[in-house]
C-alpha cells in the first residue's frame, strides 16, 4: 500500500505574507506614520481578541459582520463568547474608555494598523484575515474635524502615489438619532410598495438594517433605489447645518466631491457625515478608504458623551492598486559580497560582518558554503559590484582580496582598512552616477 504525504495549506480566505508582500505593508506603514504623525495622531494597538458583546453592542446585532461574518470562539474556563476583531473603531474606543483618555486634552488622535478577520466570500482585494489602516478623533464634534479627516485621507492617498485626479470623494449624511427614523420610516414605507421586484438580501435588510439596501450592488434592485428618498431631505436643523458647513469648508479648500444619495456606510455606530475615497466611477468604483462620524459610540460602550470620526483603509486593497498603477518594490540587494574559504577564513568573517553592520554596509554572503565556485556564484546571481575573497593565507597577514566584479581587477587590502575603502568605493560610484 501507497500513503499519501499530508499536504497543508492555507485556509481559505487566508494568506501567506511573503517578503515581497512585506514590502508594500511596510510603504504603506511608513507613509501612514509620516502623513499622520504630522497631524497630530498617535499609533494604538489593541488586541487581536476581545468580548464579542463588544461588537454586538459597538456595531450592531443586526448588521452583516455581526450576523454572519464575526469568527466566535467560546473559552473553556467560563465558557465566554470571545471574538477575532472585525474592525478597529469598537476596540479603539473601548481603549480610550478603559484607560480613562477622556480626561486627556481632547480631542486624542490615533492610528492603527494590523490584522482584522471577517467570515466573508473571499474575492479580489478581500481576505478573510486582512490588515487594515484605521484613524480616530475622539472628542470633538466640530464640522471642521470631519473635513480634517477627510483631508488627512486624501493627503495620505496622494502620499501612496494615487493622484488627486483620480481620487474621489463621496459624501453624504445620514443624520442623527433625531431625525434618522423619520428617513428610516419614509424608506421603509417605499421599499414595501416594490417588496416582490427587490433581491431576497435587500426584503431581509428592509427588516432588520433598513439602511443597507442602498448598500445594494444586485442590478434587479438599482433602479428602485435610484427612486428611493433622499436622507438630506429629512436631516433636522442641527445636521443640516453640521453637514453645510462641511460642504462649505470643502469648497472653500477645493476639495472636489460627489453627493451620493446612497451612501449609508454598514455599521450601526455612524452619525451625520458618511464617506468613502474610491478609484473610478459613480457605476464602477474601487473603494479605497471609509469613514464617518459615529457621536454616540462612546456612551453606548459605557463612556461619556463624546462625539468623533474615523477613517478605515484596506490594506491589501491599496496593494493591489499600488501594484496596477506600476508601483514596483524590491527587495534590497548587497553591492558587496564576502567569499571566506577554510576554517580560519570563516572563523575572521563572522568578525567581519558585525563590523560592516555597525557601518550600515550590506554584506552578502553565504557562510554555510565551502566551495569558492558556489560562493562567487551567489555573487554573480546577486550582481554585486564588489566581492571580498579571504582565505586562509590572507588571515594569517592580516589582508583581504577586493575583486572588482566589471573590470576583473583585484587588490590586496590590509583587514583593518577594508571598511573605509568599500566606502571610498561607493562614494566614487555615487558621483558617476550624478
Amino acid at each position: 500500500m501507497v500513503y499519501k504525504r499530508k499536504s497543508f495549506q492555507t485556509l481559505r480566505g487566508m494568506k501567506d505574507i511573503l517578503p515581497k508582500d512585506w514590502l508594500y505593508y511596510d510603504y504603506i506603514l511608513s507613509n501612514t506614520k509620516k502623513i499622520f504623525a504630522f497631524y497630530g495622531f498617535q499609533r494604538i494597538e489593541t488586541p487581536i481578541l476581545e468580548k464579542a458583546e463588544l461588537f454586538t453592542k459597538g456595531i450592531g446585532k443586526k448588521t452583516d459582520i455581526v450576523n454572519k461574518e464575526m469568527y466566535i470562539l467560546r473559552t473553556k474556563e467560563n465558557k465566554e463568547l470571545l471574538a477575532l476583531r472585525p474592525e478597529g473603531t469598537a476596540s479603539v474606543v473601548r481603549a480610550y474608555i478603559e484607560k480613562g483618555m477622556f480626561n486627556l486634552p481632547q480631542p486624542v488622535k490615533f492610528y492603527y494598523f494590523g490584522p482584522f478577520f471577517r467570515h466573508e466570500k473571499p474575492q479580489a482585494g478581500r481576505f478573510r484575515q486582512f490588515y487594515q489602516l484605521g484613524a480616530e478623533i475622539i472628542g470633538e464634534g466640530s464640522p471642521a474635524t470631519d473635513v480634517e479627516m477627510i483631508i488627512v485621507s486624501q493627503v495620505f492617498l496622494e502620499s501612496l502615489g494615487f493622484k488627486q485626479k483620480n481620487i474621489c470623494l463621496s459624501l453624504n449624511s445620514i443624520g442623527c438619532s433625531e431625525c434618522r427614523p423619520v428617513y428610516i420610516k419614509e424608506l421603509k414605507k417605499y421599499y414595501r410598495k416594490y417588496i416582490k421586484q427587490i433581491c431576497d438580501n435587500c426584503r431581509r435588510r428592509i427588516k432588520e438594517n433598513p439602511l443597507r439596501v442602498l448598500d445594494c450592488k444586485n442590478e434587479k434592485c438599482l433602479f428602485i433605489k435610484n427612486g428611493a428618498p433622499i436622507s438630506l431631505d429629512y436631516l433636522c436643523s442641527e445636521c443640516n447645518s453640521h453637514f453645510k458647513d462641511i460642504l462649505e469648508l470643502l469648497d472653500y479648500l477645493d476639495v472636489s466631491y460627489i453627493l451620493d444619495k446612497t451612501l449609508v456606510r454598514g455599521l450601526d455606530y455612524y452619525t451625520r457625515t458618511v464617506f468613502e475615497f474610491f478609484l473610478g466611477n459613480e457605476i464602477k468604483r474601487i473603494a479605497l478608504a471609509g469613514g464617518g462620524r459615529y457621536d454616540k459610540l462612546v456612551k453606548s460602550l459605557g463612556g461619556t458623551y463624546k462625539p468623533a470620526v474615523g477613517v478605515a483603509f484596506g490594506v491589501e486593497r491599496l496593494m493591489d492598486e499600488l501594484v496596477k498603477k506600476g508601483k514596483t518594490l524590491v527587495l534590497p540587494k548587497p553591492k558587496i559580497f564576502l567569499v571566506q574559504i577554510g576554517d580560519a577564513a570563516k572563523k575572521q568573517s563572522f568578525k567581519l560582518l558585525e563590523q560592516f553592520r555597525k557601518e550600515n554596509i550590506f554584506l552578502g554572503e553565504n557562510l554555510g558554503k565551502e566551495s569558492l565556485r558556489a560562493q562567487l556564484t551567489a555573487a554573480n546571481n546577486l550582481e554585486v559590484d564588489y566581492v571580498l575573497i579571504l582565505g586562509q593565507e590572507e588571515v594569517l597577514n592580516g589582508m583581504i582580496i577586493l575583486k572588482d566584479m566589471d573590470s576583473g581587477l583585484q587588490e590586496l587590502i590590509p583587514l583593518e582598512k577594508i571598511i573605509n575603502e568599500v566606502k571610498k568605493r561607493f562614494k566614487k560610484q555615487k558621483s558617476k552616477s550624478k
